[in-house]
């Protein structure tokens, strides 16, 4: 399908428009280097999130230039075409291509960047670019700032400040448009069905490596490039931690099984988390557990909708969660001696929720001027709250071992919420008729 080149261009403008209210500058957003795995092998190429929303483009060795003034352009270097090259490693666009495929007013040679780069910085007010990331860059960057600064007996000026143009394009990479939300659908779908092939596939004997396989092969049947983070595939006691991925262990009869992945599709993440017995029967303590944190997390997307604070989902599924805690006997004592105490973060330690995007943790801050975020539309948060309990002195032994995370995707509407990801089976009715229809359940 053809790239929609649009909602790119679109950003760009966005950008170069709020640079221009800012006194003008120049914007450097270089993509993300190429990683050598082992000796001469290189990890599977990612691009850098920032630069590929703002152009599109997927190829490494890249460079986007916006210039902010009378006459806004936006610039691109790339990698030259290369026929022996391209027998190699395959297609390039080169600068000609790259310019009419993806709408760039110019495009050049990388290998020209260094030249053109004191040119572009000369008499500007500002360098929109953000520093420590990569030092290569900062020290490339720097060299050219010193070569304007030496023309300055020429009557030529030096940028006079630096500003981090990453803090900009948070902002915008928070409110997510219509071409954003379409491919974070279509990521979700894929991710729902890799999970109900999971839930198909568990049995007594399998190993965790095994489900992990129906994962990948799922998202990558539906044309998903990679996994969005390391699949966490997670059996009896694994479930209790919290970021396990080692996936080597062989399930047992009567434990629950925690699955938090999710697929990424053209850069898009989706990131869900279902909880559910290998048996395809939830016990007693294990549907107490999970009945609790589903309650815990219909309580906190209740909470997410225009003009509510980022933490008040938070606190809606801590509070359920902290009650819940006293009332299966885990905790003593009184609700609001519980929370201010924090002594539920014995079984609940992390946070509800992050956002979702190009990054699995998306860009953009939780709070402005010391105080939460209100919700808007257009953002997509994860929901994800969780029990997991160790075995300790005073836990009653029917709860060792029980960890259930619940996590979906939502989006913020201009009238509630929409959760992305519902058609993943999530109530125990659900689960447990879906694992009943597996194969194996049927012999």
């Amino acid at each position: 399908m053809p790239l929609d080149i649009a909602p790119f261009q679109a950003r760009r403008s966005r950008l170069l428009a709020t640079m221009q209210a800012a006194g003008g500058g120049v914007a450097i957003i270089p993509t993300a280097p190429e990683r050598v795995r082992n000796r001469d092998t290189h990890h599977s190429y990612r691009f850098d999130s920032y630069f590929y929303y703002l152009t599109g483009f997927r190829e490494p060795e890249a460079v986007l230039v916006l210039v902010a003034g009378d006459a806004p352009r936006s610039l691109l270097f790339c990698r030259s075409k290369d026929i022996e090259r391209e027998i190699w490693d395959g297609y390039r666009h080169g600068p000609d291509a790259a310019r009419e495929t993806f709408g760039f007013d110019e495009a050049h040679p990388i290998a020209e960047l260094d030249a053109k780069l004191a040119e572009l910085l000369l008499n500007q007010p500002t360098i929109f670019y953000s520093m420590g990331y990569e030092p290569d860059w900062d020290r490339r960057l720097t060299d050219a700032l010193n070569r304007v600064r030496a023309q300055a007996r020429s009557g030529h000026q030096a940028p006079a400040q630096i500003r981090d143009v990453r803090s900009l394009i948070d902002e915008m990479r928070l409110v997510k448009d219509d071409s954003e939300i379409a491919t974070m659908r279509r990521a979700a779908a894929i991710t729902a069905g890799a999970h109900r092939r999971a839930m198909l596939t568990a049995r007594h004997g399998a190993w965790e490596h095994e489900l992990e396989a129906e994962l990948l092969h799922e998202f990558r049947r539906h044309g998903s490039q990679s996994p969005a983070y390391g699949s966490i595939v997670a059996s009896g006691p694994n479930a209790c931690v919290l970021h396990y991925v080692e996936n080597d262990r062989q399930m047992q009869h009567g434990e629950l099984i925690l699955i938090d992945a999710g697929c990424e599709l053209d850069g898009y993440a989706s990131d869900i988390t279902r909880s559910f017995p290998v048996n395809g029967r939830f016990s007693g303590p294990q549907k107490a557990v999970y009945e609790l944190v589903l309650a815990a997390q219909a309580a906190a997307i209740d909470k997410v909708r225009p003009g509510l604070d980022w933490n008040a989902a938070h606190d809606a599924a801590t509070r359920v969660l902290a009650q819940g805690f006293l009332d299966l006997g885990l905790l003593q004592g009184s609700l609001d001696g519980v929370l201010e105490a924090g002594s539920y973060r014995q079984f609940y330690m992390h946070r509800t929720g992050h956002w979702l995007g190009l990054d699995v943790h998306d860009a953009g801050s939780y709070q402005t001027g010391g105080q939460w975020r209100l919700l808007a539309p257009g953002n997509v948060l994860t929901v994800e709250p969780g029990a997991y309990i160790r075995p300790a002195e005073g836990v009653p032994e029917a709860f060792w071992n029980i960890g259930v995370r619940i996590e979906d995707n939502v989006l913020v509407t201009p009238e509630g919420n929409d959760i992305i990801t519902i058609a993943t089976p999530k109530t125990i009715a659900e689960i447990e008729a879906l694992m009943r229809e597996a194969p194996h359940a049927k012999a």
